[in-house]
């Protein structure tokens, strides 16, 4: 794939050539790549995937029938998603990521702190913590706020605990499109 900027004799194309190059323009660029190449019958993987996209659709589309929602996505326009729509696909189409569970404040004291760093291509709604016991019963459990660099949440413990040997932290972010993903530290 090559991407062409400013180049006159490419510019503005889009198509196919002949039956081996197809131009596409995406945002002031055009994209040249060859041609795809379908073999017939889609296999399960390849339909599971249609579905999921036909379902990024219907959740655009429900996105963009939203005007709160709509300008939400606006604001995050850039060169490659160069529409609100396209940005609320991707989000449906990716999960958020619990890159790191900090724990260092954390002594097992009413008012300690867990720090979660959690990302997404658009944005986390919502990060929940769980310390669990070592039978994996929930000892106590909340909603993180999200701090002013708007990756990193904070828990704050409500719960005396004793002794935390065995015990493990695990958060759970969530995107806005209802999206999961979470991470376990074991303490």
């Amino acid at each position: 794939m090559a991407r062409v900027k400013k180049n006159i004799l490419v510019q503005g194309l889009s198509g196919m050539l002949g039956k081996t190059i197809v131009f596409r323009q995406v945002g002031d660029e055009t994209i040249v790549t060859s041609r795809p190449v379908h073999n017939g019958k889609a296999t399960v993987k390849q339909k599971a995937q249609q579905a999921k996209f036909t379902q990024a659709v219907q959740y655009a589309n429900g996105q963009m029938a939203d005007p709160a929602a709509k300008a939400e996505y606006a604001l995050a326009k850039d060169k490659l998603f160069d529409t609100s729509f396209n940005i609320a696909v991707a989000d449906f189409l990716g999960s958020p990521n619990v890159q790191e569970i900090d724990t260092i404040a954390y002594k097992g004291k009413v008012g300690d702190k867990i720090r979660v760093r959690a990302v997404d291509d658009f944005k986390v709604a919502s990060l929940l913590v769980q310390v669990l016991k070592a039978d994996n019963t929930v000892a106590e459990q909340g909603q993180a706020v999200q701090q002013a660099n708007k990756i990193d949440w904070v828990y704050t413990a409500t719960t005396a605990i004793a002794t935390l040997t065995g015990f493990k932290v695990v958060a759970s972010a969530k995107d806005k499109p209802g999206n999961t993903a979470s991470q376990t530290k074991t303490l």
